[in-house]
């Protein structure tokens, strides 16, 4: 995910001046770091929260869950049958053999019931308490950085003039979704209707839901926010949109990557690593979106 900053050529190493004006300074050093801190962050969280998850590999709906309780709607695990132990998952009731991958893994003859493998786990080994340490670590990073990347862009006015919508931008979503579609990408300097869209539902619904679901999960803010957990249905609802939000953003990180490669991956890699980023010749620009979301 990138915040984008609508930056003007200043003095300095980054901004040196141009010959070539297709070539403008488009991300500021400020959304650049922000960039890679929520990347990093959310990159440890996702690793880490998995490992968490496999401390128990169930999902609930309800403030409680047990034995007794019929409220599950996602589980992950294993169990011995006729040709031997096999993984499953299952989504509200239906059951799917994800042997090898999810609920038994790992190298041949070494196989072990695991929810998510080895692999995908920080750390590899199961370790609960290191994990909780390496999720809140960064979740704070995560929430600090986003927090004052909102205040900043209210002040600047980043929010209103970069990632508002228009009625102009809702107009042209039509052509953005068929151009999009069709994998033609037009470089600009301002965002398009669906990058608009996507990257606010990140930073304004993802995000935060995942910090809030977070809290309402941790015991000791139960007494500092004693209502978090009632407004969000009990702590394993929030738990079970905890997960789904992760899903999404997993989701929204794989389309991402791939319209980056559509789009031109030197240009968009340069531009969030350097501020530098090719727009279209003048006589192609127009008034159309520019890259991908």
């Amino acid at each position: 995910m990138e915040s984008f900053a609508r930056s003007q050529p200043i003095a300095g190493a980054d901004t040196a001046p141009s010959k070539d004006a297709t070539l403008i300074y488009r991300q500021s050093r400020w959304t650049r770091l922000t960039h890679w801190l929520w990347a990093i962050s959310l990159f440890f969280m996702l690793l880490s929260g998995l490992q968490i998850f496999n401390a128990r590999p169930q999902l609930y709906i309800g403030k409680e869950s047990g034995f007794t309780y019929n409220n599950t709607v996602f589980a992950i695990g294993a169990e011995n049958t006729a040709t031997g132990p096999r993984g499953y998952t299952e989504i509200f009731g239906k059951r799917f053999d994800t042997t090898g991958v999810l609920g038994w893994s790992g190298p041949a003859g070494q196989e072990t019931s695991r929810a998510f493998p080895s692999w995908a786990t920080i750390p590899s080994y199961y370790d609960l308490g290191t994990a909780r340490v390496v999720h809140f670590f960064f979740a704070w990073i995560l929430s600090t950085t986003l927090i004052v990347w909102l205040v900043a862009s209210l002040i600047n006015g980043h929010l209103r003039r970069d990632l508002a919508p228009r009625i102009d931008d809702l107009k042209r979503l039509p052509r953005d979704i068929i151009d999009h579609a069709k994998l033609k990408f037009h470089h600009t300097r301002e965002y398009n209707t669906l990058q608009k869209m996507a990257y606010g539902g990140v930073l304004f619904v993802l995000l935060p839901l995942m910090i809030i679901t977070g809290l309402a999960m941790s015991p000791s803010m139960n007494a500092v926010l004693p209502f978090l957990n009632d407004l969000l249905g009990g702590r394993q609802t929030a738990r079970t949109i905890h997960f789904i939000v992760m899903v999404l953003l997993v989701g929204f990180f794989i389309i991402h990557m791939l319209m980056i490669l559509a789009a031109g991956p030197i240009n968009e890699l340069r531009s969030i690593i350097t501020g530098w980023y090719r727009t279209d010749p003048p006589a192609h620009d127009g008034k159309s979106s520019e890259r991908s979301v």
